[in-house]
């Protein structure tokens, strides 16, 4: 009973986030952008870190490099904030245009027709997000991003009541 409990909890949390941040999503895009900046930088001193471990030459060389240009990109997303907010939406409009195209493309190719509308719609789905970036562009380059976080908080949210109610919340909790 209690794991439901912790279920429904999660659940709400994420509604309510998700909520707030379709309410005020320049603000949850500013919020997703300085998240991104700080995960950048961590990320790349883990790797700088695991660079300087590793064995051969090459392997700590590049992963140095990376590790350091990931921390550069971090603290400039964290130094200019809006200009990595745009560049963030700009860069996720590129991979939501080219993600949807390779999915449409995926569709026609699969031989298991079952998943063809699923996989056809979902293709769509993402060029047209694109389209409707790219279209809004100044005021999407602001937006975009909370408006994206809210829609997947209030889908986790979901998901998490699903999993309250169901058998498998309780199986998946006990082990």
């Amino acid at each position: 009973m209690k794991n439901k409990i912790l279920w429904i909890l999660l659940a709400a949390i994420s509604i309510l986030g998700g909520i707030y941040a379709l309410a005020n999503p320049v603000l949850a895009s500013g919020f997703a952008t300085i998240l991104v900046g700080w995960v950048f930088v961590a990320l790349g001193v883990v790797q700088v870190v695991t660079g300087f471990r590793a064995e051969s030459a090459g392997a700590k060389v590049w992963t140095v490099l990376l590790g350091a240009l990931a921390v550069f990109l971090g603290i400039t997303i964290l130094g200019h904030p809006l200009k990595g907010m745009v560049a963030l939406t700009t860069m996720l409009a590129i991979l939501f245009l080219f993600g949807g195209m390779a999915k449409i493309v995926l569709s026609f190719a699969l031989e298991d027709r079952r998943f063809f509308w699923a996989v056809l719609i979902s293709g769509i789905a993402s060029v047209a997000l694109a389209v409707i970036i790219f279209m809004n562009w100044p005021v999407s380059a602001v937006s975009a991003l909370g408006i994206l976080l809210g829609v997947e908080l209030i889908s986790d949210g979901i998901s998490s009541l699903a999993m309250a109610f169901s058998d498998d919340g309780e199986e998946a909790q006990s082990t």
